[in-house]
């Protein structure tokens, strides 16, 4: 079994669907500059690898690359890790300790969740991102880096600035550059030739010829996979394990009222249990379809103004 020819590559992202063509182009432009990125896409899509990429493509290709977790630190901790601290500057500070920062000069910084970053902590990163220096713990002298910093959010961004998790000074001199990162059920095709290539990295792995039953991709197709392309490779691996020579997906898929609609006869045909935002949507985008496309007529049909369809769509 040898892995689909079709399956497009561009550095560590893979993909074939129109959602990805866009990503790819996105990512070719800006990351031979030194844009800040600021990432927006649910959790499982790919962020840290997609920050990875854009290092891989970058100016600073043969520098450090460093990915950091905002929401794995204790906030009290936070601020000596990224700058670092000078001895004694705390109990336990024996010695001096050089943070994250200045361990990626000259290279590459992704701040993956930096919404669960303490908004104190943002405060500071403001001022390295506009001064291009900090003090350490503890340190009176300026630290100079030349860092290109990439950061990452699974939240909407209007929410976040509203609940106070993210500083909204510090989103605007993040998003120079703000790419939205596709969900899973919007990369039309992607979940078949996916699902294909983790198949064959088992199988090339294990010396086996195991292969997928016709009905579980059918599943697959289905799915609505809100735990997007990590929970795709998880759930493919666990079948793997489970089975003897073909795969049967069904047991592994644990959240089947979320499956996506299907059309019938000009009908939608929804799962008890889908979030009404999901329905919602697939709504919109199916009278939409029926319509060939006109606008009017779907607002018209769907009892809304124009204005709160084009507001829907952007979002969508």
């Amino acid at each position: 079994m040898s892995m689909d020819k079709s399956l497009k590559r561009f550095g560590m992202l893979y993909g074939s669907s129109l959602a990805m063509e866009q990503l790819y182009q996105q990512l070719d432009k800006v990351s031979i500059t030194d844009a800040t990125i600021l990432l927006v896409g649910e959790s499982g899509t790919g962020k840290e690898l997609i920050a990875q990429t854009v290092h891989q493509f970058s100016q600073r290709s043969n520098e450090t690359f460093i990915a950091v977790n905002c929401g794995a630190i204790p906030a009290h901790l936070i601020e000596a890790a990224l700058f670092g601290h000078e001895k004694g500057s705390f109990t336990g500070a024996a010695r001096q300790h050089v943070g994250y920062f200045e361990h990626a000069s000259r290279g590459t910084l992704f701040l993956d969740e930096i919404t669960e970053m303490p908004t104190e902590m943002q405060v500071k990163l403001l001022r390295v991102l506009e001064s291009g220096s900090f003090l350490r713990v503890g340190g009176s002298e300026e630290v100079k880096v030349d860092v290109r910093l990439i950061a990452a959010t699974n939240r909407e961004l209007e929410t976040a600035i509203r609940q106070g998790s993210l500083r909204e000074d510090l989103m605007y001199r993040l998003a120079v550059f703000p790419i939205r990162v596709p969900p899973l059920r919007e990369r039309n095709g992607d979940v078949e030739l996916l699902a294909q290539h983790f198949l064959y990295l088992l199988n090339e792995q294990d010396n086996t010829q195991k292969k997928f039953s016709r009905h579980s991709m059918e599943m697959m197709r289905s799915y609505t996979w809100p735990g997007n392309v990590r929970e795709l490779k998880n759930v493919v691996h666990r079948a793997f394990i489970l089975s003897t020579e073909t795969l049967v997906i069904e047991d592994q898929l644990s959240d089947l009222p979320a499956r996506k609609p299907t059309m019938h006869e000009g009908c939608l045909n929804f799962s008890v249990g889908m979030p009404l935002a999901d329905v919602q949507r697939e709504i919109i985008l199916a009278t939409l379809k029926h319509f060939s496309g006109n606008k009017r007529l779907t607002a018209d049909a769907l009892g809304i103004s124009l204005k709160t369809l084009y507001n829907r769509l952007k979002e969508y």
